[in-house]
């Protein structure tokens, strides 16, 4: 069990072994549930999607057409007049 005071502005500081072992960060919410007729208080982190890096998604999306595309074989230009001609 762990002891900590609050300070003036009633903020306490949640011991670290204690935050990494629910994961929570910076910018975590947490959620009080606190009994009125007892003297306990619950402190749950809300759970928030983790988050990634951009490289993380790396290989998801792949194309199974046949030969080899990449962005550079794409034209904005051409994009856009195909598909402004195949609107009825």
């Amino acid at each position: 069990m762990s002891t900590v005071t609050a300070s003036d502005k009633d903020q306490v500081v949640i011991p670290a072994s204690i935050r990494h072992r629910l994961g929570i960060a910076p910018g975590t919410k947490l959620d009080f549930d606190f009994e009125l007729e007892g003297d306990s208080i619950r402190i749950r982190p809300l759970r928030t999607i983790k988050p990634t890096q951009a490289a993380d998604g790396y290989g998801m999306l792949t194309c199974t057409r046949p030969g080899e595309r990449r962005l550079a074989d794409f034209d904005v230009a051409t994009g856009m007049r195909s598909a402004a001609d195949d609107r009825p």
